[in-house]
């Protein structure tokens, strides 16, 4: 099997140059975690579930018939775990982006297929010179093979289930850049995954892409909850670092760890963003696909930094 730390499926330095302008590893200096005794979990969900395009919880406006206490742990997951941590543990950056549930449901509407709104897969491309010429906002999606891209993006496309959203047990599957136009809003970019069975030229996609998409609104950057930070992740942040790019770090697979392993992940990763980052946004978000943990929040996000949606007074 492949290294991990072999990000891109090729050497840390390319054989023309070295990646961005880095010149060594992003280290990061082991930290105790404070953190409350916790109950063990039992998994109540089978592992067979999949994302399916006709999911009760597909709509926000369904999710929003249930108890207000269950839909707030729904909506925002970190508010479910953050009774688990020591009192010492600073939470203030994980509550940045607390929209209204209004405002999560005007953001849903993008979201939302009509005869005015057209949601599809646009085009593929392997090279910059491939790729559509778009004006309007785009955001794209990239994260470690297997992190649960494409999942998650089929997950944010549940209202469109005709949408061709590739998603494969197999690692690596994705190897070229796919666009998904949500009408005249915004475009959003599935990207290559690095790491294990990676194109071999992901990172001449990868950084000319970066580099030259001027309409990039934000780049969303995927970490496996379940595993937490890996060598080849923390090269990815960099490499957003040395670019100067707006991003954000999305947590995956919350469900698929117990609470206590994803606790420490998770300020694991808030650690970096505080200490090691300067142009990632301070909240890294929590998702599940399978349960639909987080996304909803995350749609609103989408929609506010592409410039689609105003948020209400909080």
């Amino acid at each position: 099997m492949q290294d991990p730390g072999d990000i891109w499926g090729c050497p840390f330095t390319h054989p023309s140059k070295t990646f961005g302008s880095t010149k060594k590893m992003f280290y990061i200096k082991p930290r105790t975690i404070v953190l409350k005794a916790i109950p063990k979990l039992q998994k109540s969900i089978s592992t067979t579930q999949t994302c399916q395009s006709n999911h009760k919880l597909s709509s926000f406006l369904e999710a929003a018939k249930m108890p207000e206490k269950k839909l707030r742990k729904l909506v925002f997951p970190f508010e479910d775990l953050e009774r688990h941590l020591s009192s010492k543990v600073n939470i203030s950056n994980f509550q940045l982006f607390q929209p209204r549930f209004e405002d999560i449901k005007r953001a849903e509407m993008f979201f939302t297929p009509s005869k005015k709104h057209k949601i599809d897969y646009f085009t593929s491309a392997v090279r910059m010179d491939h790729a559509p010429l778009i004006t309007q906002s785009e955001v794209c999606f990239i994260g470690r093979s297997n992190v649960g891209k494409s999942t998650l993006i089929k997950t944010l496309f549940s209202l469109v289930p005709e949408t061709e959203v590739r998603v494969s047990k197999t690692p690596g599957h994705t190897k070229k850049m796919n666009f998904f136009t949500v009408g005249k809003a915004f475009t959003l970019v599935d990207m290559p995954g690095y790491g294990y069975k990676a194109p071999k030229d992901f990172v001449d996609i990868v950084e000319t892409y970066l580099e030259t998409r001027h309409n990039l609104k934000r780049t969303f950057l995927l970490v496996d909850g379940s595993v937490g930070l890996l060598h080849a992740d923390r090269i990815a942040i960099d490499m957003c670092e040395e670019f100067g790019l707006p991003y954000v770090l999305v947590i995956t697979k919350i469900d698929k760890a117990k609470q206590g392993e994803l606790l420490r992940h998770i300020l694991e990763v808030q650690e970096v963003i505080q200490n090691h980052t300067v142009g990632c946004f301070p909240q890294p978000f929590l998702v599940s696909s399978l349960h639909y943990s987080g996304v909803y929040l995350l749609r609103c996000f989408i929609a506010h930094v592409t410039g689609n949606l105003k948020l209400g007074p909080s």
